[in-house]
């Protein structure tokens, strides 16, 4: 049996919870791309959201017009003040991504996903660094200095591949940075400007940058990147498949940055992965399964060993990078489906949301944090196969022997979700896999996302409790531990209820 420590050794890391992905900023127009946000929102709480496509044509910010024989331009925030208007009542910051380039601005045609952001450069570096002074002064104007100063402002995303960037031309990309940072910087110093926001396989960009900006003395924030431990895509209608590496290969890819940048002049800044995921695709079913989540629970519980934040890539299946959902379960990204039924993933976070902040111990398989009243929080994981060869061991045991104080019983309260519980997935492929739901089998869906829940009481010897956990195939599971503090009756008791003699 593992005994916990009673001392603490300091706070549990919120990186995991500082920032969160989602589709193309213009979705968070949508109602129920709102309805989403807020359900995640009550029961998880993230502090950020980043996504793609704030200066895009979709969001109708750049407006070139002709007057009197000259070409002009006139800057329109309509849509994006709904957008952070969204996203503040909502309790979360926009981080910013700028990006991508507006077709009046743009240097040639090339585009990516089937709502067509322009990834190629601007043919005006004035005239994208006027957008981008424009952007952020209204944006300080309507929100405040003070605010706007807490919300970071990433230049571009992964110029390193050419469906990003066109031809991934790094010096286009060093360019575009530069001007990019001294617009900012020229509406106010303080505010944060960072990159490269590389995807995973590139990471001698990062080298390259901090040379680049030292030497043109380039003002840097905070540096960010990607994560992702998916193979080459193998394609079937409507769908991908992938081979996938170990989880601690996102672990691995979470600490190049700080590794790559000593004796640089970026080493102590913040660093933000404002991408991870398993797979990169948004058609890949796995984002959908247990095993998704038991996958990524020794991500989430170390991740902030590494860096400031890691951001999940996406928060909703309401995302459209190569078209509107096909099915209800489709392989989203997202925590949440189209149809805001929440995926083992979901909970994965949900329960990380409910861990105390005081760290106690973390292990191979489990997280143990305690609150400020004593109560004790343990995450626990079966372990996965992320190769695929095996399903993963049917059964997983982890003994805990848990500190909860001078008590003569403790209460514990378990949810979990597996391959049967809390999974909305299996239940909706045994109705036949609907595309569209009935209003009733949607109900069933909801219901059938819910954690299983049980709730136990036992004994303590010496203050503390001896948790024996037996966890199913691809299981992910919270138990918290309090102190039982009894206030029934005297005459109170079971045997009483039919009137029987207590005795």
């Amino acid at each position: 049996m593992i005994r916990v420590p009673v001392e603490g050794t300091g706070r549990l890391s919120d990186a995991w919870r500082h920032c969160v992905g989602t589709g193309r900023v213009e979705l968070a127009l949508r109602r129920d791309y709102q309805d989403s946000l807020k359900l995640l929102q009550d029961e998880i709480g993230f502090r950020y959201i980043r996504g793609h496509g704030l200066l895009s044509d979709g969001m109708g910010v750049h407006r070139p017009y002709e007057w009197e024989g000259a070409r002009r331009v006139h800057h329109s925030f309509t849509y994006v003040d709904q957008v952070v208007d969204a996203y503040l009542a909502l309790g979360i910051r926009p981080f910013l991504e700028l990006g991508f380039m507006p077709e009046g601005l743009a240097s040639g045609e090339r585009t990516i996903f089937w709502w067509r952001g322009n990834v190629t450069p601007p043919r005006s570096h004035q005239e994208w660094a006027a957008l981008v002074k424009a952007t952020l002064a209204h944006l300080v104007d309507r929100y405040g200095l003070d605010e706007v100063r807490t919300w970071p402002i990433e230049v571009w995303n992964e110029p390193n591949l050419p469906d990003f960037w066109e031809g991934a031309d790094e010096q286009a990309y060093h360019r575009l940075y530069e001007v990019t940072a001294g617009a900012v910087k020229e509406v106010d110093a303080s505010l944060q400007v960072g990159g490269p926001a590389i995807s995973p396989g590139a990471d001698e960009w990062l080298d390259r940058f901090a040379e680049f900006t030292e030497r043109y003395d380039v003002p840097v924030d905070f540096v960010s990147k990607h994560a992702y431990t998916s193979g080459p895509a193998r394609h079937v209608p409507f769908g991908t498949h992938q081979t996938l590496g170990p989880a601690h290969g996102l672990l691995d890819q979470f600490a190049t940055p700080r590794e790559r940048l000593k004796g640089t002049r970026l080493a102590e800044l913040p660093v933000h992965i404002t991408e991870f995921n398993s797979s990169y695709r948004p058609d890949n079913p796995i984002h959908d399964t247990a095993f998704h989540a038991a996958y990524l629970a020794p991500v989430v519980a170390a991740g902030g060993d590494h860096v400031d934040s890691f951001s999940y890539w996406t928060f909703s299946d309401m995302f459209e990078e190569v078209g509107p959902p096909t099915a209800l379960f489709h392989g989203g990204f997202g925590l949440l489906t189209h149809r805001q039924v929440r995926k083992p993933t979901y909970h994965l976070y949900a329960f990380m949301a409910r861990m105390g902040r005081e760290f106690l111990r973390r292990g191979d398989d489990h997280l143990v944090t305690r609150y400020p009243d004593g109560r004790v929080t343990v995450l626990a994981w079966a372990p996965v196969d992320a190769s695929g060869g095996t399903p993963g061991p049917d059964r997983h045991r982890l003994r805990l022997s848990v500190p909860v104080g001078d008590t003569a019983e403790a209460f514990v309260r378990r949810s979990g979700v597996d391959e049967e519980q809390g999974n909305a997935r299996t239940a909706w492929q045994r109705m036949g896999s609907p595309r569209s739901p009935r209003p009733d089998q949607l109900d069933v869906l909801h219901e059938a996302a819910e954690p299983a829940r049980r709730h136990l009481r036992l004994p303590v010897e010496d203050g503390r409790v001896g948790l024996d956990l037996t966890l199913n195939r691809h299981e992910v599971t919270l138990v918290e531990v309090s102190a039982v503090v009894e206030e029934a009756p005297p005459w109170a008791g079971e045997r009483r209820l039919l009137g029987g003699d207590p005795r």
